[in-house]
């Protein structure tokens, strides 16, 4: 049957929506979510209870850890999660701000669409208001800063720290994001990197109190030493590291061995004796205190290392050895035989063991130049300690941006009203483009209403004052009261509102394209008949 056109058939099951219908459904989908996590934007935002299907408990106002643990059908609604968890990967801020800023940029976008506007006329004017938004940011609104200026440093992080449960202990928090961040930033080649996630380890301890809480200049460990002879304590320690097993080798899978004799299996423990002996006197030779190997230690090499005085660890994940490389300045060795003396780590001040609660950790501190750290947290309860690590993964995040991309604009929505009345000026009559610039207002809108202040006659003064040239007043979040950032010293990170911003009107874009829903038929069961029209299908 060539040069027919083929037939499409779409089960009883498809569910097909079109068109403005669909726009609509998107548009409430992410207004719903926008909703729930609201009430979580300021310095008095609300705190989510979220129990699991486990029945385990999570207390928070990040934006992103609310979402993570919502079950959602809606496709649209999926997607307004997904941004929350790019925002928290690029920026590790500002995931409650991009959702109330996305759900309200779809909302704005409804009365064009009941107008019989098309979709690709609004998106046009939607992208074109982002790009004056991004150039009046980088340009105009944003001011840079100096890195070694330490105090206008923590008035930033203090400001993104304020606004959760760790806002308490605001001043221990940013010293020790600051710390951190300063500790792993590795500048090679002109090139500034900093990598928090495999560098700046957060190790939680339930008990003590918060104030314990500190950034050491070395590494922690949650291992003990493998002897009960071998020291726990050592001055100026050389540490060597390793990839490789100090036990008997053995053999790949499918390995015969045959013995005749006795003698024979006394030669082959004769072999592994003599393979463990060779490992342990190439260790040995370099004269180290300390063994850190990622896989096994045998008895046989642990009898070695304790006559020569060595104590050694055992099975450390790869990461804490890339950590502890970092730290001392050693280098992983992936075979015994291959260790020289450049290999070993000398940098170290201190190896220590110490029992906190029930388990053992190691400790090596007092590092020369550490670059990688460990965040020693402490805390009443095992929830309090994962919400403050949580808080404290935003803070270490704000100064790593300011670390990239030094410019601060102000917060407390200062910046969002600053755009707002520069693209409003550029777009007088009511345009999706005018949309755009009146959405961004819900960010003061929200801080308002979170703080029990009269909404519409604060953003009218605020309105005023930014006509008036006061392009830094803003909502304290705390009293509702309008405030000048910049006396207030509340500023926020260039990065994480490009980074809001652009997500917000892509995900507006993005959903406002969407014309249709076409849900894909379940599968039939091989043994049912096949429907006619369905059998003609296939044959075309």
């Amino acid at each position: 049957m060539y040069g027919q056109q083929p037939i499409i058939v779409l089960s009883q099951n498809t569910k097909r929506d079109s068109g403005r219908k669909v726009q609509l459904e998107n548009i409430n989908a992410g207004k719903t979510i926008a909703d729930v996590i609201r009430t979580c934007l300021g310095p008095q935002a609300m705190l989510k209870m979220l129990m699991d299907p486990m029945g385990g408990i999570v207390m928070t106002n990040d934006g992103n850890a609310i979402l993570r643990e919502i079950t959602v059908q809606h496709p649209a609604a999926k997607t307004m999660i997904e941004i929350a968890r790019t925002q928290d990967e690029e920026v590790g801020d500002g995931t409650t701000s991009v959702i109330v800023l996305a759900g309200e940029m779809l909302v704005v976008a409804e009365p064009f669409l009941a107008q019989n506007i098309h979709p690709t006329v609004i998106i046009r004017e939607y992208r074109q208001a982002l790009e004056d938004a991004v150039k009046l940011l980088e340009e105009k609104i944003s001011i840079p800063i100096d890195l070694n200026d330490r105090d206008k440093l923590k008035e930033v992080i203090r400001s993104c720290v304020g606004t959760k449960y760790i806002g308490r202990w605001a001043d221990l928090a940013v010293d020790i994001a600051l710390d951190a961040v300063n500790t792993v930033t590795v500048n090679e080649n002109g090139r500034v990197e900093v990598d928090i996630k495999n560098y700046a380890k957060v190790e939680k301890i339930p008990g003590g109190t918060v104030e314990e809480s500190k950034v050491l200049n070395g590494v922690m460990i949650n291992k003990d030493v493998t002897h009960p002879k071998m020291r726990r304590y050592i001055e100026n320690p050389r540490i060597i590291l390793l990839d490789c097993p100090l036990e008997y080798k053995k053999g790949e899978s499918q390995t015969n061995i045959e013995i005749v004799g006795d003698q024979d299996f006394t030669k082959l423990l004769q072999l592994e004796e003599e393979h463990v002996q060779r490992q342990c006197e190439d260790i040995i030779a370099l004269k180290p205190d300390v063994v850190f190997t990622e896989k096994g230690v045998s008895d046989l090499a642990q009898h070695y290392l304790v006559k020569a005085g060595i104590t050694a660890i055992r099975r450390l994940r790869k990461t804490d050895n890339n950590r502890l490389a970092r730290a001392c300045g050693g280098t992983i060795v992936n075979r015994t035989e291959e260790l020289k003396e450049s290999d070993v780590g000398m940098q170290a001040g201190r190896f220590e063991v110490k029992k906190i609660g029930d388990d053992y950790f190691t400790f090596v501190t007092e590092c020369k130049n550490p670059k990688a750290c460990t965040i020693l947290l402490r805390g009443a309860s095992k929830d309090i300690l994962n919400e403050i690590e949580r808080n404290l993964q935003d803070a270490l995040h704000v100064a790593k941006n300011l670390v990239l991309n030094p410019r601060l604009v102000a917060g407390g929505g200062a910046c969002e009203l600053a755009v707002c009345s520069a693209l409003a000026a550029r777009a007088p009559h009511a345009t999706p483009y005018r949309a755009v610039a009146s959405a961004l207002e819900i960010i003061p809108r929200t801080l308002a209403q979170n703080c029990g202040a009269n909404t519409i006659r604060t953003l009218t003064a605020l309105r005023a004052k930014h006509a008036a040239g006061s392009v830094t007043s803003g909502i304290d979040g705390d009293s509702g009261d309008i405030v000048d950032m910049a006396i207030k010293g509340i500023w926020e990170p260039l990065a994480v509102k490009l980074q809001v911003y652009k997500t917000a009107v892509e995900t507006a874009i993005l959903l406002l394209r969407i014309d249709d829903i076409v849900s894909g038929s379940k599968k039939k069961n091989s043994n049912e008949p096949t429907a006619p029209a369905e059998a003609a299908a296939m044959q075309e």
